[in-house]
């Protein structure tokens, strides 16, 4: 199967093509490096073109207000020329509980990327995941200064972004969802102390306080980014960690 992977030289995207290629699938990683650009349009004929299957991997550069007219542009960029291209399938990752945290842009911009692609011509899937464990070093960084490090007690249910790219490349071979498929980490542990165990792990002797009002999960309200019906990944936190 031939496999078009859209923002396929990130975290994930680089990961799923070599997962869906170990697996003797042909996947083609796409990106603005590659001269692949999903905003102005730049590439994306010939980057389908023949493709079974899109995958869409692309983020927005922002996550205030303007990630909302990105995800509205590329979306039906990407769409058009698969359709165009006569592409089966299309799929994106999306993030689990983002239909319910509208308080934040960069969710609100997730949701309708959702509802493109749903709306949208083309077989998809959508894979949903909670917070990626490699993001905790940029959670910790927005509310930590030389002692402290703030943090809400808010629920959170980190997942290895390998186990997102695995998760991503078997939905990409699949029959096509028509709706969505949550994943979730092995543990559910509030982020605050999520970040005490990645302090101590690290040899980190900031002390981390408890302030339901730091960072952009404060507005985040129960279990949000949790989801206990979610298919489960197996590597756990302390383990990532190691």
């Amino acid at each position: 199967m031939k496999v078009a992977v859209i923002g396929g030289t990130g975290l994930i995207g680089s990961q799923v093509v070599r997962d869906l290629n170990a697996a003797g699938h042909e996947a083609v990683p796409h990106s603005q490096s590659t001269g692949v650009d999903v905003i102005s349009g730049q590439g994306l004929d010939g980057a389908v073109a023949g493709a079974d299957v899109v995958v869409n991997l692309t983020n927005s550069p922002t996550f205030d207000e303007a990630s909302l007219a990105f995800f509205q542009t590329s979306m039906d960029s990407l769409l058009a020329a698969a359709r165009k291209g006569g592409v089966g399938h299309f799929v994106i990752l999306s993030i689990v509980g983002a239909d319910q945290v509208p308080e934040l842009d960069y969710y609100r911009a997730k949701v309708l990327q959702e509802n493109i692609l749903a709306a949208g011509p083309i077989p998809y899937s959508i894979v949903r995941a909670t917070q990626f464990m490699e993001f905790m070093a940029a959670v910790l960084s927005w509310t930590a200064d030389a002692d402290t490090v703030r943090l809400p007690a808010t629920p959170i249910q980190p997942i290895a972004a390998g186990d997102v790219a695995a998760a991503v490349a078997e939905v990409a071979v699949g029959s096509p969802l028509g709706g969505i498929r949550n994943i979730a980490g092995p543990e559910i542990l509030p982020l605050d102390e999520l970040g005490r165990i990645t302090l101590s792990r690290k040899g980190d002797h900031r002390t981390v306080v408890t302030d339901p009002t730091a960072g952009m999960f404060a507005v985040v309200k129960g279990d949000v980014l949790t989801d206990r019906d979610a298919r489960l990944a197996p590597t756990h936190y302390a383990d990532w960690l190691s």
